[in-house]
């Protein structure tokens, strides 16, 4: 395997996404606190008023801010899983826009459902377990991809179980980040893996820029 393969595999915007996420919960606790309102506030937290008054920004930067340190273990943990289960079959580039897209679509969910303040990874590491179930339907008769995307469908069920009985969980953030890396992925495809038909991925395109249209006008109307 050559150096250009080498690195080709590696988890590198994984890491970086870890990274990253690591730096910004110490800025948080050396600001007061991950749970302070202000701290929250100032750092970026979806708070649904402020973001009726154009802090669209705010729809960006909740994926990057942990309210704890068991809230940003549990969430580095399972990234870092994903990613290095993920990323080297969509490459570095997809790999970056389904998380990132993911989130935005998770947090728009959850500001059109979830009123109450939220953070979190969680809305892009769904769409990651999207993405990969994506790949279970589109190149089911490959067995390892077919398994672990098994895997992954019922970890998603019992996570979606766990949410609807538990106290202070955005499932709204949850699923929307979970649609948007199932459908993110079909238009990026996943060329390492193998071709994914055009129809496929211009049905998912159609539905991707049907919610980006439906999202966008209710995020207007909100801030009418």
């Amino acid at each position: 395997m050559g150096l250009t393969e080498t690195w080709r595999n590696k988890p590198l915007v994984t890491d970086l996404l870890i990274a990253i996420n690591v730096v910004v919960f110490i800025a948080m606790v050396l600001a007061g606190g991950p749970t302070k309102p202000q701290v929250l506030m100032t750092f970026g937290a979806k708070i649904n008023q402020l973001i009726s008054v154009g802090q669209w920004w705010r729809l960006i930067t909740p994926m990057f801010l942990h309210l704890g340190v068991q809230h940003i273990v549990l969430n580095m943990v399972t990234l870092y899983f994903l990613g290095v289960a993920t990323e080297p079959l969509f490459g570095h580039w997809r790999f970056l826009l389904i998380y990132l897209g993911s989130g935005i679509a998770g947090n728009i969910a959850s500001y059109f459902f979830t009123p109450a303040v939220s953070a979190g990874a969680s809305t892009a590491i769904f769409g990651l377990f999207g993405a990969y179930l994506m790949l279970g339907v589109a190149f089911r008769e490959q067995p390892g991809i077919r398994q672990t995307a098994r895997t992954f469908l019922t970890l998603v069920l019992l996570n979606v179980v766990f949410d609807m009985f538990g106290s202070g969980i955005d499932l709204a953030g949850h699923l929307g980040g979970l649609v948007g890396g199932f459908l993110l992925a079909y238009v990026l495809a996943a060329p390492r893996v193998g071709r994914v038909s055009w129809w496929q991925r211009g049905l998912a395109a159609v539905a991707l820029v049907g919610l980006v249209l439906i999202a966008g006008y209710g995020l207007m109307m909100k801030a009418v």
